[in-house]
Formats: structure tokens, C-alpha cells, sequence
């Protein structure tokens, strides 16, 4: 009897939705400023009574497409993996944290008439 390596799986549909829900909303803008750029190019040429040039269309959309990706994409990218990458090098604030909510916990299991060491020693066991 062969047991199938996609037992278990969930379809890719289910498995990869966000993925793919970001993916067709990217394809779905990125279409829509293409549109506005484009027509937006058509009218200025036509007011300036100069003809439409496609190649210097898809150069000044490429440039303000870069433009949206470096002002938006980079920044949400330091964000995410700066804060990840300071957290995992354990800057101030993330040791800060972690150390002052035992410290709390423990003031209050004393307030309280329990001995922390004990329940760490329970949990520890428990593990």
C-alpha cells in the first residue's frame, strides 16, 4: 500500500489563498494605474497637439511604477524585516518587554500567596 505524499495536504486553492488573493489584487492595480496612466498620457499629448508615443508611455510608466514600489514596498519591507531582525537580536525593547511581564507575574503570585518558583517548576515538569 503507497500512501500518497498529498495526504494531509489542503488543496493549493486553500493552501496558498493569501498568496493568491495578494497576487490578483497587485495584477488588479497595478492594471488599473496602467489604464489611468494610459489615458492620462493620451489626453496631454492631444493638448499639446504632439501624437502618442507608446515607448516613451511605457518608460514614464515604468519610472512611476518603480517610484510606487520604492516608496511604499521598501518602507513596508525595513518595517517587517527591520523590526523582525531587531527582535531576534534582541534589541532593548523586545528583552525590556519579555523580562518586565515576569517580573510582574511573579509580584503577583507573591501578592497573591504563590510561590512562582513553584509553578515554574510545575510547568517545567509539565512540558
Amino acid at each position: 500500500m503507497s500512501i500518497s505524499a498529498n495526504v494531509g495536504r489542503p488543496p493549493f486553492r486553500r493552501a496558498y489563498a493569501f498568496g493568491l488573493i495578494t497576487a490578483l489584487f497587485f495584477v488588479l492595480s497595478w492594471a488599473g494605474q496602467f489604464v489611468t496612466q494610459y489615458y492620462v498620457e493620451l489626453r496631454d499629448a492631444a493638448e499639446h497637439g504632439q501624437p502618442f508615443q507608446f515607448t516613451e508611455f511605457l518608460i514614464q510608466f515604468g519610472a512611476s511604477t518603480f517610484e510606487n514600489w520604492q516608496s511604499e514596498m521598501l518602507q513596508l519591507v525595513w518595517q517587517a524585516a527591520g523590526l523582525a531582525a531587531l527582535l531576534y537580536w534582541g534589541s532593548s525593547q523586545s528583552r525590556e518587554s519579555d523580562d518586565r511581564i515576569e517580573a510582574k507575574l511573579d509580584a503577583l503570585c507573591r501578592a497573591s500567596g504563590v510561590d512562582p518558583v513553584a509553578i515554574s517548576e510545575a510547568t517545567n515538569r509539565a512540558a
